[in-house]
C-alpha cells in the first residue's frame, strides 16, 4: 500500500495545489484503467475531475489520445466556456457539454465519468433501470435514473442541461440508446461506480438471458445500499484498483 494512504480514510488536502496533484493522478490512473477494461470505443469517453480552485474549470483527457496512454501530463484543463486553458489537445465537444452542466448543476461532484462501454450500453438500449438481482447491483438501488431522451452525439449545452437534470441527485445515470454515466465526490468514487455499474448491467444481461431471475426485496436491497453504496465505499472500492494500475504501469504519474 503506498505510504502517503491512511487505510479507510479518504484524505483531506490544506494546499490545493497538492490536491490538484491528488486528482490529476487518480483520474490518470482512472483512464489506464478503463483501457484496460475495454472501455474504449474510438475517440467517444470521458471523465472528469473538478479543479480544487477554480470550481467551474475542470480536468479532462485530450481528446484524440487513447485510454491507455494518458499520463497526468497530458490532462488538459477546460474552462466553463468549453476553452483550453492548459494543455495542447483540444476538447471533445461532447465531454464538455455534459460534463460542464453536471459540474454546474451539482457543486457536490468532483467528478464524473461516461464511456461506451458494451455492456453499459447494450443494458441503455433497454430503456429501464437496474434491478436489485445481486448483491453489488444494491449499491444503484434507489440510487440512479434513465435518461430516456437520445438526440444524437451530444454538442449542445441544452441536452447537457438535460442529462444533468436526470442524473438528479443520483450517483448514476444510464443514457439510453448511449451509455453510462456516474459521479462522485471524489475521482475514486466516479471511476468505481462506473466500473462497477459496467458491470452490473453486464450481470443483468446474463440473468435475463438465462431466463427467469429473482430481485432482492426492496427493504434489503436498501440496507445493502447503506452498506456497499456510500461515498466511502466508492472510494475504498477504487483503492486496490488504483494500486494494482500504478504498479503495472507507473509511468501514468509522469507529469
Amino acid at each position: 500500500m503506498p505510504s502517503d494512504r491512511v487505510p479507510h480514510q479518504i484524505p483531506i488536502f490544506q494546499d490545493p495545489a497538492d490536491e490538484r496533484r491528488h486528482r490529476k493522478q487518480r483520474l490518470a490512473a482512472g483512464f489506464r484503467l478503463f483501457g484496460h477494461f475495454g472501455f474504449d470505443e474510438g475517440v467517444a469517453g470521458h471523465i472528469t475531475a473538478r479543479d480544487p480552485e477554480r470550481s467551474d474549470h475542470f480536468w479532462v483527457n485530450p481528446f484524440g489520445m487513447h485510454f491507455s496512454q494518458i499520463r497526468v501530463r497530458d490532462l488538459i484543463l477546460v474552462n466553463h466556456d468549453g476553452q483550453v486553458v492548459e494543455g495542447d489537445w483540444p476538447v471533445n465537444q461532447a465531454a464538455f457539454c455534459i460534463h460542464s452542466q453536471v459540474h454546474a448543476a451539482r457543486p457536490d461532484v468532483v467528478a464524473a465519468a461516461h464511456s461506451h462501454s458494451i455492456h453499459g450500453k447494450a443494458f441503455s438500449a433497454l430503456h429501464r433501470r437496474l434491478e436489485p438481482i445481486t448483491q453489488d447491483a444494491c449499491s444503484f438501488f434507489d440510487d440512479h435514473e434513465v435518461f430516456d431522451d437520445y438526440a444524437g452525439v451530444v454538442v449542445d449545452i441544452e441536452e447537457g442541461k438535460r442529462i444533468a437534470h436526470a442524473l438528479g441527485d443520483y450517483k448514476a445515470c444510464i443514457l439510453s440508446n448511449h451509455g453510462l454515466l456516474t459521479v462522485g465526490h471524489s475521482v475514486d468514487e466516479a471511476v468505481w461506480w462506473f466500473v462497477a455499474m459496467e458491470r452490473c448491467c453486464h450481470a443483468q444481461l446474463l440473468a435475463m438471458a438465462a431466463g427467469s431471475h429473482r430481485t432482492i426485496d426492496d427493504e434489503t436491497a436498501r440496507l445493502t445500499r447503506t452498506q456497499i453504496g456510500s461515498h466511502l465505499a466508492g472510494w475504498f472500492s477504487f483503492q486496490p484498483l488504483y494500486d494494482w494500475i500504478v504498479t503495472r504501469q507507473p509511468d501514468l504519474l509522469e507529469e
